[in-house]
């Protein structure tokens, strides 16, 4: 959907009731009718999106925390043949963890999902919680994660913004504006709400911000927008080839290390310190071992 499709006529509506009146009951009406529409037409399928079960739901809103969709895909339902549930995943051996998570990036991810599936068995008697202000307060899950899981694996209308509802409120609310603020965002995504099936209506705005930036990115125009900066040669790229290497090895001297990595020999220790210190991994003298 782009502002010279079928649906351009809509779009202009839209834009030019809220610009007059602000978000009265007929602009959110106008506003739903265009995201429900797109989600009918071009609504995608994810194996995440089949289940309702807490725990699925969780380990996909973790995975895709700056991963795209493609990537977690190949990985989703392996991770979950490995790991059915929270005590599979709270029992396993961090090398074993690691693993199955090869390929996703980010790898303290996978062991805060861990930590969290134990603080589930062991404070929430294997029942992962509902309310978001609960479920922040576990590891590796910040404001907007915690929203998300209680909209999408317990339909709760809790309010959160990500990247691609960023860029459908973007591009209708604001379609001239630099550098909107997700604290004039937020509001709006509150009011639109649709309280009658948040789950689905979360689903619908990922899908049509997911299009839009494609073509048009409207997410470039926020406040919070940055890019990414470059992998290679980076703190994450010498982290993510001392794991790789472990996994393979089990245990390595730290002059073989050294040897395999192109990196200064100072930022090699000092990352080791770093993933020691996180729990990948354990420093015994120069024997380096995966945890």
């Amino acid at each position: 959907m782009s502002d010279s499709s079928a649906d351009g006529a809509g779009i202009e509506r839209l834009r030019a009731l809220a610009a007059r009146r602000g978000l009265t009951p007929e602009t959110r009406t106008l506003f739903r009718e265009l995201v429900w529409d797109f989600y009918r037409r071009h609504g995608r399928g994810f194996p995440w999106r089949e289940s309702s079960d807490p725990y699925r739901i969780l380990v996909s809103e973790v995975m895709l925390q700056q991963t795209s969709t493609s990537r977690v895909l190949g990985k989703y339902e392996e991770f979950l043949e490995v790991f059915p549930d929270f005590e599979a995943l709270a029992a396993a051996p961090v090398r074993t963890l690691l693993r199955v998570w090869q390929g996703l990036g980010y790898n303290h991810r996978a062991l805060a999902l861990q930590r969290t599936a134990r603080v589930v068995l062991s404070e929430f008697e294997g029942e992962l919680p509902s309310d978001p202000a609960v479920l922040e307060r576990l590891p590796g899950i910040g404001p907007y994660t915690a929203s998300a899981i209680a909209a999408l694996a317990f339909n709760r209308p809790a309010v959160f913004v990500e990247t691609n509802i960023r860029a459908v409120f973007l591009h209708l609310f604001f379609p001239k504006r630099q550098a909107v603020d997700d604290r004039e965002v937020l509001p709006l995504v509150a009011e639109t709400l649709d309280e009658g099936s948040p789950r689905e209506w979360y689903y619908a705005l990922f899908d049509y911000g997911a299009h839009l930036k494609k073509s048009l990115n409207p997410g470039v125009r926020s406040a919070q927008y940055h890019r990414q900066a470059p992998f290679k040669g980076s703190n994450r790229e010498l982290r993510g080839r001392i794991l790789r290497l472990l996994l393979a090895r089990g245990s390595l001297q730290e002059a073989e290390l050294l040897g395999e990595l192109e990196w200064e020999p100072e930022q090699v220790r000092s990352s080791l310190r770093e993933l020691e210190k996180e729990g990948f991994l354990r420093v015994a003298g120069t024997l380096i071992c995966m945890e």
